[in-house]
């Protein structure tokens, strides 16, 4: 896999795009980008606007999930438009945006299968939901996640900075995790800590999702609308837990399409970053009636002249 990594390096530098390639390319991600960051603002905005959702533990998750999605977006889309404006920079520089998204990227599964877990028991146990479901419990999951994220994360620092000499922090590099953290050594863990990823996400989602299908039917119309959402989850989960296959998919594509491999990398970009976080506000921004009526009525405020909301 290090081997790997170094030839995928090779490759991207081997063949940059055009220039024109290169500004569709950045256009696109840019417009992709800004477009579900502002979308997700809103969100954030009404949330914080409305204090009937501090209470509520789902609403908690999704706010938490909004503001690991926006952060994800901002670091990747800032990485790719280097990757093309400076092209190389110092692996000082680098380490915090890598540390960043990787900390965003691995948050994603893990705050997605505690949602899952929220809508198992509002519909399975709905008596001892407010009991289960606790603000305070809430808080404490979010930052186990951001524990068990940093804690995955910064050991690449570590060992970086103990295996590498001081003078490769200052040397410019193709920002990449593999290129910070070359060190063959967290390439391994980086694939435990996926694998152990997968089995335990899509473990909850299987689990709650057959448990809620099987709900009796004097709670069908919950269960129904409970169980589109676990789905509707699961597809995220699948797209955001495509980034563990990623290193895989990369070198597949690096041996059958070299002269295309940057195109190639653009369509992986694309697919397991930008496609997943587009389906946090269908999910509850759209699909939420509770939700739905607050974000509709800020929409309203924001066109509507100020004249009419006298």
């Amino acid at each position: 896999m290090g081997d790997a990594a170094l030839a995928n390096t090779s490759v991207v530098i081997l063949y940059r795009d055009s220039l024109g390639k290169a500004v569709v390319k950045n256009v696109v991600l840019l417009a992709m980008g800004l477009s579900i960051n502002y979308i997700n603002a809103s969100l954030m905005y009404t949330f914080c606007k409305h204090q009937i959702f501090y209470y509520n533990p789902r609403y908690i998750l999704f706010f938490t999930l909004v503001v690991n999605d926006m952060i994800q977006m901002s670091v990747g889309i800032a990485l790719f438009v280097i990757s093309y404006a400076l092209y190389k920079i110092t692996a000082l520089s680098c380490a915090p945006f890598i540390l960043m998204a990787i900390i965003t990227t691995e948050n994603t599964p893990l705050i997605l299968a505690c949602m899952a877990g929220e809508c198992y028991v509002a519909v399975r146990l709905p008596l001892h939901h407010v009991r289960i479901c606790t603000v305070r419990r809430t808080l404490l999951l979010i930052a186990l996640i951001f524990t068990i994220s940093i804690t995955s994360a910064f050991p690449d620092l570590f060992v970086t900075l103990a295996t590498k000499r001081p003078d490769f922090f200052s040397s410019q590099i193709f920002c990449l995790r593999e290129t910070a953290f070359p060190s063959p050594m967290l390439t391994q863990k980086r694939d435990i800590t996926y694998i152990l990823y997968l089995v335990i996400v899509w473990s909850v989602i299987f689990f709650t999702y057959f448990k809620i299908l099987f709900t009796a039917q004097t709670a069908s119309k919950d269960a129904k609308k409970a169980r589109r959402t676990i789905v509707l989850h699961g597809v995220q989960v699948l797209l955001c837990m495509t980034i563990y296959a990623a290193p895989l998919v990369k070198d597949a594509l690096l041996r059958v399409f070299p002269k295309n491999y940057s195109d190639s990398l653009f369509a992986v970009y694309i697919v397991v970053q930008i496609v997943p976080r587009s389906i946090s506000p269908i999910i509850y921004g759209v699909r939420d009636k509770c939700f739905r009526k607050y974000l509709k009525h800020y929409l309203i405020c924001r066109t509507a002249p100020h004249g009419d909301l006298s």
